[in-house]
């Protein structure tokens, strides 16, 4: 049995998932011919109550392409400094958008409004980058599947209208939070100018994400979507998958929580760890002792077939899913339990 926890992408389909792909009624997406992504986009838009929606292959393209709907080659962005548009697109906003980023030293990926409000402030003159866009990641991956305080977005909010300035959510592991903080896909529609959603994380597809915004902008992704080649033909067997996720995937999430939260209870315990950092949703970071050392940690583990990610700096990261079985998680326990250096 091999205890794959290096991310919440290593899920397969469910038999009832791929059940739903085989019967998937597919047509050409290029030529916006295939009905299941039709419908897809229609329901993703709905739920958000937002005017479109657009499939895509990956959660970076369709960041990537929100950020270049947004901006022009010259301008700059606002992010923290933990930020997967900035750490984990290989430099997707500089190459693609040949925009700068602004990096804002946040809280595990999480910046107030006060800071946006330092970070945006002065006058424009001729030899600044203009100033375009706010980008924020929800759940932040390496700021530990942390969730912003919705109170304080609308604050950010406030701040990006008073300076013209775009707002784009990096909701790859967005229904993670909604399920932790009790909050619902509207409260995020109304507030941002585009969201990308990931469904091949927590929810269990195993390809696809979605941008949503305004019919306007949707229109321009389209074309950008070709641009950067993800014009894709008989998706809807993905789109299935997609669908199947939203309806039958998000209550579920709360038992990935459950698990990481049992995890970081365990290593509280445990007299080899340094530290457990905050755990919200099914991200759980940790730090081993110095003597023992994140890497030898994590291929000591690996000879046990428990797959762990380590992050740099002494970080190393567990992420519960969909997968990850109650067998799997007491046999990790009991690893965890009885792990000698």
């Amino acid at each position: 049995m091999i205890i794959d926890l290096i991310s919440d992408t290593v899920t397969r389909p469910t038999p009832q998932m791929l059940e739903a792909m085989m019967h998937a009624k597919v047509g050409d997406d290029v030529f916006n011919m295939d009905p299941t992504v039709n419908a897809l986009q229609e329901k993703a838009a709905a739920l958000f109550g937002m005017e479109g929606a657009l499939f895509f292959p990956s959660g970076t393209m369709a960041n990537q392409t929100a950020i270049k709907l947004h901006t022009q080659p010259g301008d700059k962005l606002f992010c923290d400094k933990y930020a997967h548009v900035y750490n984990y697109e290989s430099g997707g906003a500089a190459f693609h958008s040949g925009v700068t980023c602004k990096l804002i030293d946040g809280n595990r990926g999480m910046f107030s409004a006060n800071q946006l409000e330092e970070a945006v402030a002065g006058r424009p003159e001729i030899y600044l980058p203009y100033s375009k866009l706010v980008c924020i990641e929800n759940t932040t991956n390496k700021g530990g599947g942390a969730c912003w305080d919705f109170s304080e977005l609308k604050k950010i909010k406030k701040i990006t209208k008073e300076n013209n300035l775009n707002f784009h959510l990096d909701g790859a592991r967005l229904f993670n939070a909604l399920i932790a903080k009790n909050e619902t896909p509207q409260q995020y529609g109304k507030l941002f100018d585009t969201i990308s959603i990931c469904f091949s994380k927590g929810l269990g597809a195993p390809i696809g994400s979605i941008l949503l915004g305004s019919k306007k902008n949707m229109e321009k992704a389209l074309r950008l979507r070709k641009l950067f080649g993800g014009g894709m033909r008989q998706v809807g067997f993905l789109a299935a998958a997609c669908d199947y996720a939203l309806d039958n995937h998000i209550e579920r999430l709360a038992d990935d929580h459950q698990k990481a939260k049992e995890i970081g209870a365990v290593l509280e315990t445990l007299s080899y760890i340094a530290k457990v950092e905050p755990i919200e949703t099914n991200i759980l970071i940790f730090y081993v002792d110095k003597n023992i050392g994140e890497l030898n940690f994590v291929e000591k583990m690996k000879a046990k077939n428990i797959l762990l990610t380590s992050m740099g700096e002494g970080k190393i990261r567990i992420v519960t899913h969909l997968d990850y079985t109650n067998e799997m998680h007491q046999k990790l326990l009991e690893e965890l339990k009885n792990f000698e250096a």
